[in-house]
């Protein structure tokens, strides 16, 4: 044995000393060091997407801020309490560490690549600035004030907060450029890269008109000369059938099915409810959206639980099985969004093509087609008194919505928009809320105590860091 192992180890010396460059033996096959463009776009988007999708209480509670839904057992969050579980600050850190540091350096590397031309270039870059506007909407339409000029710069660990008017009207620069330099001649992302539209450039035109249509009217209150051009710009290329949606799609395998498949089936959770204040309208007038938003209790009826309120489980209607697969997409935008928005505009005398009424109804049309309903539904569905354009209650903003309220069902974020922006429905407040309603989130701890004196003068501008802060736009 021993010559063998004499015989062994000066063989492997004289292997290793004629290998020139051992280097390689420390690259990681498995975690490569650089990441292409395009897994990062991908990866940006699929992580915005969750995060917006997603029902847990560590992240994205604004089911129950809108009354949605309700809890049985814990009620922090839908009480309004939103420190205990540090949900601003992985709403925070999600957005600008794990989506748009992402978009960041895939345009970089785009930008430096030279093997592409100059239109397919110029489409992807254009495409990650629309994801990062996106992105930082939600941002400054949570926060307020929120680092952005100095924001994703390594060197600078404590950038200032820009002002939330002043940060909105760039979002819609940057998208007046981006749809400038969108082009069909040229190629975008692959159909595997683009989880959204699949490398269809056009498509991107018109989700990028329905975001600048959006953006726009956030404003309309405030600023109603920039509100009007915006959406006026966007009209006649934002999106306008179902075949337009932007849609990020989940697969039925994981790792990569939709978050809340994972946290109630897979998670086996059996504490999300529905809540009375949205049953009780989809009960009272006949929604056909109800037996796929929801399904039935043990005794086989629809009940909705109150939010704050410690309800009984097996009582009350859970998430519906549509709403739960895990291949259900999350929609980003969609026609039955940028309807509304269209109904809005010409209720605020805006040059739109149509009719409030006619778009109303179309975006009524087009929530109960999504979910499942047929249009002969729709029809019966809207020739009810409540529900009809000429006859529902209230004035214009009343009647969208309410309307808009139940079409964002599972759009939880966008719902907690339009409730601020519109100011209807009235939800009922949770038993044991710790506060008035939230019209924005408190910054993050980190940023009190590791950017100190950025925060102090934020929270300044804005009027004082708590929930109950109006953000500029909300003068209602």
């Amino acid at each position: 044995m021993k010559k063998i192992l004499l015989a062994i180890v000066p063989a492997m010396l004289i292997f290793a000393s004629c290998t020139e460059d051992i280097s390689q033996l420390n690259i990681e096959t498995k975690k490569p060091a650089a990441v292409p463009a395009p897994t990062l776009f991908s990866n940006a988007v699929k992580t915005l997407a969750g995060s917006l999708a997603s029902a847990s209480v560590n992240t994205n509670v604004f089911r129950f801020t809108v009354s949605h839904w309700a809890m049985a057992v814990y009620q922090d969050e839908a009480q309004y309490d939103f420190s205990t579980r540090a949900i601003p600050q992985g709403w925070w850190t999600t957005m600008y560490r794990d989506v748009l540091a992402d978009l960041n350096e895939s345009s970089r590397l785009i930008a430096a690549d030279k093997s592409l031309s100059a239109g397919e270039q110029a489409n992807k870059l254009a495409i990650n600035d629309i994801m990062a506007v996106y992105t930082y909407s939600v941002l400054v339409n949570t926060f307020g004030n929120v680092p952005y000029s100095e924001a994703l710069n390594s060197t600078n660990l404590f950038p200032k907060y820009d002002d939330a008017a002043t940060v909105s009207k760039d979002l819609l620069n940057r998208l007046n450029a981006d749809i400038s330099k969108l082009s069909t001649a040229s190629a975008g992302y692959a159909s595997g890269e683009d989880l959204v539209y699949k490398g269809s450039v056009a498509k991107w035109i018109k989700f990028a008109n329905t975001l600048r249509m959006k953006l726009g009217m956030v404003l309309a209150d405030v600023d109603a000369s920039t509100a009007k051009a915006a959406v006026e710009a966007s009209d006649a290329g934002a999106i306008s059938a179902a075949a337009d949606n932007g849609l990020f799609a989940y697969l039925t395998a994981s790792p990569n099915q939709n978050p809340l498949y994972v946290d109630i089936v897979t998670g086996g959770r059996q504490d999300y409810i529905a809540a009375k204040d949205l049953m009780d309208k989809l009960l009272g007038w006949n929604d056909p959206r109800t037996s796929a938003f929801f399904s039935k209790n043990n005794a086989g009826n629809y009940a909705g639980g109150i939010v704050g309120k410690t309800n009984t489980f097996v009582d009350f209607s859970r998430a519906g099985a549509k709403v739960i697969l895990p291949e259900a997409p999350y929609v980003l935008a969609d026609y039955t969004e940028t309807e509304f928005l269209r109904a809005e505009a010409k209720e605020r005398g805006w040059n739109v093509a149509g009719s409030a009424e006619t778009h109303y109804n179309n975006a009524v049309k087009s929530s109960i087609t999504y979910w499942g309903g047929a249009a002969a539904d729709a029809d019966t569905y809207l020739a009810q008194t409540d529900v009809a354009y000429a006859t529902a209650a209230g004035d214009w903003k009343q009647k969208i919505g309410t309307q808009k309220w139940i079409a964002l069902y599972n759009r939880p974020y966008e719902g907690w928009t339009e409730l601020r922006r519109l100011d209807y429905p009235k939800i009922t407040a949770p038993v044991g809320a710790k506060s008035g309603f939230p019209t924005r989130f408190s910054y993050p701890l980190n940023e009190q105590t590791l950017n100190g004196a950025n925060y102090t003068a934020a929270a300044s501008a804005i009027g004082g860091d708590v929930v109950t802060t109006k953000l500029f736009w909300d003068k209602n």
